[in-house]
């Protein structure tokens, strides 16, 4: 079994997703966020854990699947368009990219841009990395960014996010 520090490239991942499908008992929707999101996308090599977030029903019967599967990777499910500390519009379903469709997981990744303000919000080291590429890969514009990040709901120090935003803007669009 591969180690959990182990990173995760877009082969791996597929390849788990594969094993969690045959057991999954009905249609699923999961929306691949962060990192994973970036590696689905082409945007990295490779990812340190997996997210997710989807409908609530579809996130708690991925859960509930994917522990019932040894497989020595850290996931993170995040249900209705949550993603860490923040809530996605409603919309960001329809403006995610279709990226494969196994049997009964229809696996999506968030939208460049969602990506993109979601890793605003904590803003590490390697987030700053992302946010980069992202910016880089999928040219994104800095008015996009803005308008985006001011219709995600943040839990907890809205001030904090909203200085992450500025400072953001003024770091990748000089």
């Amino acid at each position: 079994m591969p180690s959990p520090n182990d990173e995760i490239d877009k082969s791996r991942l597929l390849n788990f997703l594969e094993e969690i499908d045959r057991e999954m008992p009905r249609q699923i929707t999961l929306v691949a966020v962060g990192g994973t999101a970036m590696t689905l996308l082409d945007a990295k090599p490779s990812t340190l854990d997996i997210d997710f977030t989807g409908p609530e029903k579809d996130i708690a019967l991925f859960d509930r699947v994917h522990k019932t599967i040894p497989h020595g990777m850290k996931i993170h499910p995040w249900a209705d368009g949550w993603v860490f500390s923040q809530c996605l519009p409603p919309d960001y379903l329809t403006k995610s990219k279709k990226i494969k469709q196994f049997r009964n997981i229809g696996l999506r990744a968030l939208d460049p841009l969602d990506i993109v303000v979601t890793k605003i919000g904590r803003l590490d080291e390697r987030d700053i990395q992302d946010i980069q590429k992202c910016i880089r890969k999928f040219k994104l514009m800095k008015s996009d960014v803005k308008k985006r990040a001011s219709q995600i709901e943040y839990l907890g120090n809205v001030e904090d996010f909203k200085y992450h935003v500025r400072l953001a803007l003024q770091r990748f669009f000089k």
